[in-house]
């Protein structure tokens, strides 16, 4: 663990911008039920901004890596934070659905030029060997920061529905200032070959970004691949409108959002980094993803029967664990299937994710203005069809993960 020992310092600032990126991106989850009757705007609505994110998002990705690989990953990361800092302060100003729409864009195009630059940064600093551990620190900060974002969001909007935007803009800023002045420059510590492990900006025997996504069908991971879109889909589905919910269905404060968000993320990352390893090596991945499918699914329907706090509270749990420990298990067992195609693999991986990142919302907030237990509904059907799809793809691939 040399390399990345003595990276230490610029781990946990890479680990610090991206845990505030994807902290900015749920922070209008239990913020969204006020913002509705402020704006006059309706569940609809709603999926369509959080799709926005991740769309723009989405087709940026494969510019932004290149312009990491072109003009270095630092410049990237600051300017990413720069724009994340203006998007998140903008969303806190804006008194029209427009400029809502305009802040999810840019946040988006922020979060694709940190997102590869970091990744590329991650590669650059470290052997084959300790590749898997930074990755894992990077990931972590992932998870922890999309599901802890709600909770942080509804405390700090105790103070003014539109102070967390604030709030996150001004540690964006700092964040961004902290990477300008004390982060080095890494592209210049590995060749440009090496550099192309990043997972967005990756290409695959010289083929466009776009047309790996068309081939895809071919390839004998594919199947995998619908796992990975068919659950990110589903849990999409399941946070987007989970505070508009609890909101409309129980009456909750951002405040009590914040407490079963919050507690459940950081149950979560206990798991991820105490037993998370355990777990994979005592059950496989094939049998951890597909018990966490269904668990999520059952425990989503569950939703839709409880109604007292300490019940729901508990349910929610339950699905926040599943959670975190499935989309670790997906990527390390895509990671196992790629074998040497990992920067490939990823891309396809990453992209799939946010195409039901993208279709989960958009369809979620439009079930939500028909029927409030429609979203959860869906969301459970599609999760229990992806529990049955693992176990058809488990059985494919025993072979090849073990």
């Amino acid at each position: 663990m040399g390399l990345l020992l003595k990276n230490r310092g610029a781990v946990l600032i890479l680990m610090f911008n991206i845990f505030l990126v994807f902290m900015g991106i749920g922070l209008i989850i239990p913020i969204m039920p006020k913002f509705m009757n402020s704006l006059g705007i309706g569940g609809s609505t709603i999926g369509l901004l959080v799709a926005t994110f991740s769309l723009t998002q989405f087709l940026f990705s494969p510019l932004a890596g290149r312009l990491a690989d072109s003009y270095g990953r630092k410049r990237m990361i600051v300017i990413g934070m720069i724009v994340f800092a203006f998007s998140e302060v903008l969303f806190g100003l804006a008194s029209a659905p427009t400029l809502l729409f305009v802040s999810r864009m840019l946040g988006g195009v922020s979060a694709a030029m940190i997102m590869p630059a970091v990744m590329a940064y991650v590669a650059d600093i470290t052997t084959r060997d300790e590749r898997a551990a930074g990755m894992g620190y990077i990931n972590a900060a992932i998870t922890t920061g999309f599901i802890i974002g709600p909770g942080i969001g509804g405390y700090i909007a105790e103070f003014g529905i539109r102070v967390p935007f604030y709030a996150a803009g001004a540690v964006a800023l700092i964040a961004g200032c902290i990477s300008m002045f004390v982060l080095r420059e890494s592209l210049s510590a590995k060749k440009a070959s090496s550099s192309s492990s990043a997972p967005v900006a990756s290409t695959d025997k010289g083929s466009s970004f776009l047309s790996q996504l068309l081939q895809s069908y071919r390839e004998p991971f594919f199947l995998s691949l619908i796992i990975v879109f068919v659950m990110s889909f589903g849990l999409a589905n399941f946070e987007t409108v989970f505070g508009l919910f609890v909101d409309h269905k129980f009456g909750f404060e951002p405040g009590d959002i914040a407490f079963i968000i919050t507690f459940g993320s950081i149950a979560g990352a206990v798991v991820q980094a105490t037993a998370f390893s355990w777990i994979l090596k005592r059950f496989g991945e094939k049998n951890v993803i597909s018990v966490c499918l269904l668990f999520a699914g059952v425990f989503i329907l569950m939703t839709l029967f409880v109604h007292k706090f300490w019940l729901i509270f508990a349910v929610t749990f339950i699905v926040f664990l599943a959670i975190d420990i499935l989309r670790p298990a997906i990527g390390t067992q895509m990671s196992k299937l790629a074998a040497d195609r990992q920067g490939y693999v990823a891309g396809l991986n990453s992209a799939y994710t946010s195409l039901g990142n993208i279709a989960g919302p958009i369809l979620a907030g439009y079930l939500f203005d028909i029927d409030i237990n429609y979203p959860y509904t869906l969301a459970c059907i599609v999760l229990l069809l992806c529990f049955g799809l693992s176990l058809r793809v488990g059985k494919r691939n025993e072979g090849a993960v073990s």
